[in-house]
C-alpha cells in the first residue's frame, strides 16, 4: 500500500469531510488549506493540485480496502460464505465508521473528467467484482453453492444490491443501521445461492 506523510493524509481527510458535508463542487485548494490550517503555497507542496489530493485519496482508501479484504480470504480452509459474510460486514463497518468514505469511493459519476481517476474507479470496481467471483467458485466447487449460476453474473448482482444499500444509508442521514442492513442483504443473497443440502 503507499505511503503517505501524516500531513498528507490529514489532508486528505479533510478533503473527504468536506467532499462529504458540502459536495465535490466546494473542495477548492482555498477552502481545504482553512481546513487544515496551512496557507495554499503551503499545501502544494504536499499534493501538486485538487486532482492529485483526490488521485490520493482513492489511492489511500481503496488500499487499505485491498489488504483489509485479502486478508479476511487469506485461509484456504475458511468455507465460502463465511468468507463472504466476513468480507461484506467489514466492508459496511468500515464505512459506517468512516461515513465520508462513500462520498469518494461512489464518486465515479464524478471523476470522468480525469482519466487517471476514472481508471482508479475501474480498477476498484474490477478487483470487487474479480474478489467475489473467486469466493463464488470456491464455494460452487466445494458444492455449497449452485453450480449451475454464473459466477460473475452472481458477483454483480451482490455488489449492485451491497451499493444501493450503501447509497440508501448514505441518503437517509445514516439514520438506519448499515452493518444491519448489509448482514441481511448477505444472508439473503447466500440463501439464494447455496446448496438446498447446505442451507445451514
Amino acid at each position: 500500500m503507499e505511503k503517505f506523510s501524516a500531513r498528507q493524509i490529514e489532508i486528505m481527510e479533510a478533503a473527504t469531510n468536506r467532499i462529504d458535508e458540502y459536495g465535490i463542487q466546494n473542495l477548492t485548494i482555498k477552502n481545504l488549506a482553512a481546513d487544515v490550517d496551512l496557507s495554499e503555497p503551503a499545501l502544494y507542496r504536499h499534493f501538486a493540485g485538487k486532482n492529485e489530493i483526490l488521485l490520493s485519496l482513492m489511492t489511500y482508501y481503496t488500499g487499505e480496502m485491498r489488504s483489509r479484504l485479502s486478508q479476511i480470504a487469506s485461509d484456504p480452509n475458511q468455507p465460502a460464505d463465511k468468507e463472504l459474510m466476513s468480507v461484506f460486514e467489514s466492508q459496511y463497518r468500515a464505512f459506517a465508521k468512516n461515513p465520508a468514505i462513500v462520498s469518494i469511493t461512489f464518486s465515479e459519476s464524478i471523476f470522468h473528467f480525469d482519466e487517471r481517476l476514472s481508471q482508479k474507479v475501474a480498477d476498484t470496481m474490477e478487483f470487487m467484482h474479480r474478489f467475489v467471483c473467486r469466493n463464488i467458485i470456491k464455494g460452487q466447487e466445494t458444492g455449497l453453492y449452485n453450480k449451475e449460476m454464473d459466477a460473475s453474473v452472481l458477483a454483480t448482482i451482490i455488489l449492485g444490491g451491497t451499493r444501493l444499500t450503501i447509497i440508501k444509508w448514505k441518503q437517509s442521514g445514516h439514520s438506519t443501521s448499515l452493518v444491519k442492513d448489509g448482514k441481511k442483504l448477505t444472508e439473503t443473497f447466500l440463501t439464494m445461492i447455496k446448496n438446498p443440502t447446505n442451507e445451514n
